[in-house]
């Protein structure tokens, strides 16, 4: 495969993965415990694609400006994922610890 085509498939997964977060915000107010599980796995495997994409993209920089810019925004998007992760932890032991019957309504 041709590097510059592996390149634009990074950026457009990047690009695609940012799109899908930003949609996600519905997914964040369910109280279902399975539900929660699935947005979690989900988020943790678009955290997972971005962060390979985002290294090949800033290891491919010939700018140093440029690499310093994208390992900047690279850092600030995984520090806040970071930040949603622990967000999730936390209420996912709340969801597993809500009496049955609540969790069903």
């Amino acid at each position: 495969m041709d590097f510059g085509t592996e390149l634009k498939g990074c950026v457009c997964r990047i690009n695609n993965c940012a799109i899908e977060l930003f949609s996600m915000e519905e997914d964040l107010e369910i109280e279902d415990e399975d539900s929660w599980d699935l947005v979690g796995r989900d988020l943790r495997l678009k955290a997972t694609f971005m962060y390979i994409d985002l290294s090949r993209v800033i290891s491919s920089c010939e700018s140093d400006e440029r690499k310093k810019t994208l390992t900047g925004l690279a850092n600030k998007f995984f520090y806040f994922m970071d930040e949603l992760s622990g967000f999730m932890d936390a209420l996912d032991y709340q969801i597993s610890q809500m009496p049955q019957h609540l969790k069903s309504t």
